[in-house]
């Protein structure tokens, strides 16, 4: 046996620690390093835990590789370093993690000056990480013992591996005292605060950027563990400071302080839009999250800080930052929309709540830009936001959701921003545009979806009542027109869009495109005909033969007459489709005449054992017979029978080469059904045994065994007279 002979070599790695002289650079040349240290090879973690190669291991980590080496080279030992720092082994951790002098040699990375060097920024991040999460009572006192640990991290904040690490100190203490002693620490050293104060129209765009997405995360992970711990856990003051009107306040103050920058302005949207987040709703509609999101109190004082900034957010939808052309696949955009003015929109579609924005009339703004930016499916998917809370939310949040109430914003939507107005000329212009040749609008998806939106809440909803009426209030021709929309053009694409991708036309492809196939005609033949039978059999079958828990007894008394069921399955066989099957058959035919020969014994008056016959050439069928599955669908005695209608087949007649139960002798077999060969039938050519000296087996299923013969004799079919007939 394999176990039997000494095959194990041993390993270098193993050569290398038995000399005296061996180095951490030889070490970590051998592919298998990592792998030991991870098995825990005691005599590398000897070597490994030393203070010399700790130290060596912490400088590679914490120091700028010579310059002159390739970039595939120069961080190489550096990344082998961090992965055994890293390895989440005890030995390791107990060594950094206790002794102090080598906390200091990693700390000192951050005293470097800016910009730090990414690719080690992550790996003193990822090494620093791991010890906050194995060893965080010593490492957290390590931290809050050096006095400017979180002035030097958002000194590095630039760098989106600072940004790892703050939320490590959020997320990974354990246990929750420690946790909360931690909180308390860094809220003591106001970093919401210090945060806020980076997105400023002063910073870089990268500095903001990663101060915003920090606070962003901070939020959801306080909102998230607060839900998990919602018995016994103090508030968290991290939490508590950004939710305050005061920090939300200073945050819009410095968005808007000088000069208005997008990168600023976006940056700080950003948190707005996380404070006012919904919780995440999955894979729900659009209408869905409406509903979800406004049963959900917003908290008070963010709406408060944010009430007087909403002029200014107005002002950048009529004013956004300036913008350069920008080329699309449509032509050149001289004004493009903006991620400052999305973003607007992103935070107006949460801000429905608060009635000023009736009075500032944004959300006509809204619909001009909706309208006016075709192709921007952003823009358009928050503004059908806007329409679909509007409607589908009461001013009354007390009020049970079967009474129907007054919103004045739904009001403003009908009377001020003429939606319905609005909806009909936009689609009668696209109607238009496509009737002469262009292309669909853009927007025309979302459109429909704000139309049906209003349409059902006519019916029901918090304010059904209103939208009717107000609907009744419209000018006699757009009235008209609305009913004529809803009736006819929105239902027809409705009902266009309920149909199913896939057609059932297997022929909808041109001709033209069947000649340009790549694929061999015949394989295209097999997959046509394969089609065929799942379209025509599927819901037939599906629905007509089944089983019911009533049919099924101890005794099994009605089974028959579930079976019996199959010949009430009816086909309905086109023109077009017969000829494919007819080709099929013939491929049958080319490729498989044993199947041919079992096939013909049904057809003829004195059958031969090996001779195929034409299955479609008897006209009138006679006793004894095999007759066309298709032109008889009740058989008589001793005819043929439909193959798929047949509850069982008759002596002397032509057998359903799929569905036979049990074939007989001299009668064609199932070429793939029949599970195990027996006496006097085909033999399976995968399950059976050698064929006996003299004897020829057909290797799919005909006939029983027979005397090997020329072609000539029994009428085999030669393969060298067939022409190629269907590709």
């Amino acid at each position: 046996m394999f176990w039997k002979f000494d095959l194990h070599t041993s390993s270098q790695l193993e050569a290398l620690l038995e000399k005296d002289d061996v180095t951490l650079t030889e070490l970590m040349d051998e592919e298998d390093v990592l792998q030991e240290c991870k098995a825990q090879n005691r005599r590398l973690l000897v070597f490994l835990s030393q203070d010399t190669c700790m130290q060596e291991l912490l400088h590679l980590i914490t120091t700028e590789p010579p310059a002159g080496l390739e970039e595939t080279k120069r961080f190489k030992y550096p990344n082998v370093a961090c992965e055994l720092l890293t390895s989440d082994v005890g030995v390791i951790n107990d060594k950094l993690g206790g002794e102090k002098p080598l906390l200091e040699i990693l700390y000192s990375f951050l005293e470097q000056p800016p910009p730090l060097n990414p690719l080690l920024a992550s790996f003193f991040s990822k090494t620093i990480g791991n010890l906050i999460t194995r060893k965080t009572e010593q490492v957290i006192s390590f931290l809050r013992g050096k006095e400017g640990f979180l002035g030097l991290v958002l000194k590095h904040i630039n760098t989106s591996a600072m940004m790892d690490l703050l939320l490590r100190l959020i997320s990974c203490v354990e246990p929750a005292p420690l946790r909360q002693d931690t909180l308390n620490w860094l809220n003591e050293e106001r970093l919401a605060q210090r945060l806020v104060e980076l997105i400023h129209p002063g910073s870089d765009e990268e500095r903001q950027s990663n101060a915003a997405q920090t606070l962003c995360d901070i939020i959801r992970l306080s909102r998230d563990q607060a839900n998990q711990q919602q018995d016994n856990c103090e508030a968290d003051p991290l939490l508590a400071v950004l939710e305050s009107q005061e920090c939300v306040s200073q945050l819009l103050s410095n968005m808007f302080a000088g000069e208005r920058t997008e990168s600023c302005i976006v940056s700080g949207t950003q948190v707005l839009l996380t404070l006012l987040e919904i919780r995440r709703p999955g894979a729900e509609s659009v209408l869905d999250v409406c509903v979800q999101g406004y049963e959900r109190c917003v908290n008070s004082s963010v709406l408060q800080a944010i009430r007087p900034h909403l002029t200014h957010y107005h002002q950048l939808l009529l004013e956004p930052p300036k913008q350069t052309p920008m080329l699309t696949s449509l032509g050149v955009l001289e004004v493009p929309l903006g991620n400052c003015r999305l973003h607007v929109a992103r935070l107006m579609a949460s801000l429905l709540v608060t009635l000023e924005l009736c009075t500032l009339d944004t959300v006509n703004l809204l619909l001009d830009l909706f309208f006016k930016y075709t192709w921007n499916n952003f823009l358009h998917f928050q503004v059908e936001l806007c329409v679909a809370s509007s409607v589908l939310k009461s001013s009354l949040p007390s009020v049970p959701p079967d009474i129907s109430t007054h919103n004045p914003l739904v009001t403003h939507l009908f009377q001020d921003c003429h939606l319905v107005e609005r909806i009909l000329e936009a689609w009668e212009e696209n109607n238009k545009m496509q009737a002469g040749g262009g292309m669909r609008r853009g927007y025309m998806g979302h459109l429909t979806r704000i139309a049906n939106t209003i349409v059902c809440n006519t019916e029901k909803g918090p304010v059904h009542t209103q939208i009717k009426s107000l609907i009744a209030e419209l000018p006699g021709e757009y009235k008209g027109r609305w009913e004529s929309f809803v009736d006819q053009a929105l239902t027809e694409t409705n009902r266009r869009n309920t149909v199913d991708l896939v057609s059932h036309n297997l022929r909808s492809s041109s001709e033209d495109d069947d000649r340009q196939s790549p694929f061999p005609k015949e394989l295209s033949l097999q997959q046509t005909f394969s089609d065929y039978q799942i379209q025509q059999m599927t819901a037939n079958f599906v629905d007509q033969f089944g089983f019911n828990d009533d049919e099924f007894s101890e005794h099994g008394d009605n089974i028959n007459a579930t079976f019996d069921r199959i010949a009430e399955i009816k086909f309905n066989v086109e023109s077009e489709d017969t000829v494919t099957l007819e080709c099929f058959f013939l491929l049958v035919l080319f490729v498989y005449p044993g199947w041919a020969a079992s096939f013909g014994e049904a057809n003829s008056n004195a059958p031969s054992p090996g001779l195929g016959v034409d299955p479609w050439a008897s006209q009138s069928p006679k006793p004894g017979v095999g007759v066309d599955p298709w032109a008889n669908p009740t058989p008589k005695t001793g005819v043929g029978v439909d193959p798929w209608g047949s509850p069982a087949p008759k002596s002397v007649s032509g057998v359903d080469p799929w569905t036979s139960p049990a074939p007989m002798h001299g009668v064609g077999v199932d070429p793939w059904g029949i599970p195990a060969s027996t006496s006097g039938v085909g033999v399976d050519p995968w399950t059976s045994h050698a064929p006996q000296p003299g004897m020829g087996v057909d290797a799919w299923g005909s006939p029983g065994p027979q005397p090997v013969t020329t072609e000539t004799e029994k009428g085999w079919a030669k393969f060298t007279d067939f022409q190629p007939f269907c590709w």
